[in-house]
């Protein structure tokens, strides 16, 4: 039985998920930086220790100085986690050096990485990889350096893949790196049984992979640089073509008139390429009409459309609020979509409010925008979407997760289709089970866990009397899970503890979300 996340990868999700997305990649980088340092000590990595101190400290006064610039000239945060991860990563790429013109090369390479997030941007997102751009221009124009990949070495080969493994894991992108890896390891591996058979060599299975494996640029590239979210397209089946096309033509460079191949770092700007003529779309222009509160924790936001806006029930949009002073996290943020694409040009949202004692710069801006505000969705993404044909779905949300289940039933019912669902509903208290009457319009089976007891539920719902949520209890009140396609949208930490009780049903796929 396939099942898109188990229970073990959600605690560990939830772990991961107190850290943020850049904080992670930095604090993985770093730690495989001294794990190349000591092994530079021991001489089992090429760089010595003094070129990989002075190199990356070369990057990173160029990168840093580049960003800064940059973000006060556009009046946007610095975040310098970002600005360290593009310098460690370009470490790891480039031949590190303590000549001149070797570290002239190495700055170069990143004041052109760092430039590239700015001048080739679309929407407010860099459309190619910044440090796989910056490492190709110096190597193909010869500019004092170039990819030498060092860090595809036996020695690094399991620290990269333990703690790449933590960070795909983070991105929820482990799929989509394994498809790379896998094509491109064994595309590798023909590659080297042809040429060594034209050439009149053995070749051997087991040479090919180890060195297709240990010795090459694919783990480290796959984990750190493939999976960055904002080079990726927002579907999963768009994804897996951007991960094969880059696995075959890193497994198999091809030569371009003799002098560069599109192999390695310029495979990775290939599917780039590819990527964002998935995402190509126009920035769609929102109009708040109206806001209340759902319940006395949740906020509605009620939006008009000013164009065309195509997204299906369950997947989240990209809200852009500007506003003066953003904090390090800047004026974007995620929101699962709350209304049903039949309802369109009508778009609203919901989130959770007045929960925080220091809320974000963002979510002070977004509570202070009023009707007739205009705002801007810069694209919608997700696979939280209902599988195709009339199978039976449970859906389990946890609080301000319901948001996705209730676009999707209002589908349903928008397009007359019959399907058995039944809808389990977590809140601390019933006065939080928000959009009661929306959810008994649509006719589908609800049961409710709240500490204390709603009011006059209606027909189709039930409470579960203040017990909690358990595989024993969710098997009694649902005893043919085992048939359903199982949902679950709620925070981390409530997902990693309501998981296992739904391991017994026919799929499992998860929609977690955090703090904004």
């Amino acid at each position: 039985m396939i099942r898109s996340l188990t229970a073990t990868r959600q605690r560990v999700l939830a772990v991961l998920a107190t850290i943020s997305m850049y904080r992670l990649v930095l604090f993985a980088l770093v730690a495989l930086g001294g794990i190349a340092l000591v092994l530079s000590l021991l001489g089992q990595v090429g760089p010595g220790p003094l070129e990989l101190l002075v190199s990356f400290a070369v990057l990173a006064i160029a990168i840093c100085a580049v960003d800064a610039a940059a973000q006060r000239i556009l009046r946007l945060p610095w975040r310098i986690e970002s600005s360290l991860v593009s310098s460690l990563i370009l470490l790891f790429v480039l031949q590190p050096s303590l000549e001149p013109a070797g570290l002239g090369g190495l700055a170069l390479a990143g004041a052109l990485a760092s430039l590239s997030k700015y001048l080739i941007a679309w929407r407010g997102r860099h459309i190619l990889n910044p440090a796989a751009l910056g490492a190709a221009l110096v190597s193909i124009l010869g500019l004092g350096t170039t990819a030498s990949w060092w860090v595809g070495t036996p020695a690094m080969a399991i620290p990269v893949a333990l703690l790449g493994l933590a960070v795909v894991w983070r991105t929820e992108k482990v799929r989509i790196v394994l498809v790379f890896a896998v094509i491109a390891i064994a595309v590798s591996v023909g590659r080297q049984a042809v040429q060594l058979g034209a050439a009149g060599l053995g070749f051997s299975p087991g040479d090919a992979l180890s060195l297709a494996v240990l010795q090459s640029p694919i783990l480290f590239l796959g984990a750190f640089m493939l999976s960055e979210p904002l080079t990726l397209p927002p579907r999963r089946w768009q994804q897996v073509w951007v991960a094969a096309l880059v696995g075959v033509l890193v497994g198999w460079p091809i030569p371009v008139a003799g002098l560069f191949t599109l192999g390695q770092e310029r495979a990775l700007l290939i599917g780039n390429l590819l990527a964002f003529a998935f995402a190509l779309r126009g920035s769609v222009r929102l109009v708040l009409e109206q806001r209340r509160f759902a319940t006395p924790m949740v906020q509605e936001l009620t939006f008009r459309t000013k164009s065309r806006l195509r997204f299906v029930a369950g997947q989240y949009l990209e809200l852009d609020v500007p506003h003066a002073h953003p904090d390090a996290r800047g004026t974007r943020r995620e929101f699962s979509i709350l209304s049903a694409p039949a309802d369109l040009p009508t778009l609203r949202i919901a989130y959770k409010d007045g929960d925080q004692k220091h809320p974000s710069s963002y979510k002070r801006a977004l509570a202070a925008a009023q009707p007739g505000a205009v705002l801007a969705v810069t694209g919608t993404w997700g696979d939280f979407v209902l599988p195709r044909g009339d199978g039976p779905v449970l859906m389990v949300a946890a609080g301000i997760g319901v948001t996705p289940f209730v676009s999707q039933l209002r589908q349903l019912r928008a397009t007359g289709a019959e399907r058995d669902v039944v809808l389990v509903y977590v809140a601390a208290e019933a006065a939080e089970l928000a959009f009661r009457e929306e959810l008994e319009q649509t006719g589908a089976r609800v049961l409710a866990f709240t500490r204390d007891e709603p009011a006059a539920l209606p027909a189709s719902w039930t409470w579960g009397r203040g017990a909690r949520l358990d595989a024993d209890g969710l098997h009694r009140l649902v005893p043919d899970l085992a048939a359903r396609h199982a949902f679950i949208s709620g925070p981390p930490r409530l997902i990693a503890d309501l998981a296992p009780a739904l391991q017994q049903a026919r799929s499992l796929t998860t929609d977690a979300f955090a703090g904004y």
